[in-house]
């Protein structure tokens, strides 16, 4: 697999793919067909996962947990034409800023 620095890139590409794919040969092309109602329910069932794998002592279940969970959003991500590189991006914008202010920043535009 591709080193750590592009694995989000590389599987933005796969998951692209996938939106081509046939739905009865590709476990995220059958997500994507069932649109937003079938991957928030992924994303709330491996939520779950993660507060429950949290729970515990053992943390390679819990990065696996969080593993399926990103891999859920980033469906989401795909089926809104959207990428990690949107969220990489409004991460990096928030550097310098603390999470209060950010906040409060947030609560003035809405």
């Amino acid at each position: 697999m591709a080193d750590t620095d592009h694995v989000l890139a590389t599987l933005d590409r796969v998951l692209a793919e996938r939106c081509e794919a046939d739905p009865s040969e590709s476990y995220t092309a059958r997500l994507l067909s069932g649109g937003v109602a079938a991957i928030l329910a992924k994303i709330e069932e491996e939520s779950g996962e993660v507060i429950e794998a949290a729970g515990d002592s053992d943390d390679a279940h819990l990065i696996h947990e969080i593993a399926d969970l990103w891999f859920h959003t980033m469906v989401l991500l795909t089926h809104r034409r959207l990428s990690a590189d949107d969220v990489l991006a409004e991460l990096g914008r928030r550097f310098g800023m603390s999470g209060l202010a950010e906040k409060a920043a947030r609560q003035r535009q809405g």
